[in-house]
């Protein structure tokens, strides 16, 4: 019998909820906040940014407290955080190229998040939720950066605090990485133990089959 999820793990059948139409706004926010970041209009393109990372905080708060929690937001959310900070990444490089590694580094999580994703979803799995140093991480990013275009509003050029910042970034998106990996990893574990019991029991059954036949 299978055990019924506990009421703060409902998962909604409804897609058109509140939570996604969030996300789908977010990613609908990235397109003006790199024109008027390109246009070096740094002011309106932070406010966009704070309009973002508020709208993704209601998001789960909405999410968990009315259970609108559904499989298509969990694509959509974490979708509209990758896009928006690999925007923010981007334009960041224009106006300060030393965040190139930084980008490398967070780009390479991303793309690796999501193979591992994707392969764990096809095996029927549902990804496991953002863990506190996934958020700890992004949350650094929006700091990091936020901090850089200010100093660079107020032509304030302060390369060591820059360089300390985005080094702990960088290390706590590595940190982030490799704790992903080791969790796909379990996963994978988890997978094959659960095929093998699949397949004992299948054969445990075909014997039985075999014998009653035999009338033993």
């Amino acid at each position: 019998m299978k055990k019924q999820k506990p009421n703060n793990e409902v998962i909604s059948k409804n897609t058109f909820t509140i939570p996604n139409i969030i996300s789908l706004f977010r990613i609908l926010l990235i397109t003006p906040f790199v024109v008027f970041f390109l246009n070096r209009d740094y002011i309106v393109a932070a406010v966009i940014l704070v309009v973002s990372g508020i709208s993704d905080f209601l998001d789960g708060v909405i999410a968990r407290r009315f259970h609108q929690e559904s499989e298509l937001g969990k694509i959509l959310d974490p979708l509209a955080d990758k896009l928006t900070l690999i925007a923010v990444g981007i334009c960041l490089i224009f106006i300060e190229p030393f965040v190139l590694p930084l980008m490398i580094i967070m780009v390479t999580k991303d793309l690796l998040m999501l193979v591992g994703g994707s392969i764990v979803i096809k095996q029927g799995v549902i990804p496991p939720k953002s863990k506190w140093y996934g958020k700890l991480s992004t949350v650094l990013f929006y700091v990091t950066v936020s901090l850089i275009v200010v100093m660079k509003i107020f032509n304030y050029v302060n390369r060591p605090l820059s360089i300390i910042l985005l080094a702990v970034t960088a290390f706590m998106m590595l940190f982030s990485l490799i704790n992903y990996i080791g969790m796909y990893i379990q996963i994978q574990k988890d997978l094959k133990k659960s095929n093998q019991t699949k397949e004992v029991i299948a054969q445990v059954t075909k014997d039985e089959s075999q014998k009653e036949g035999e009338g033993i």
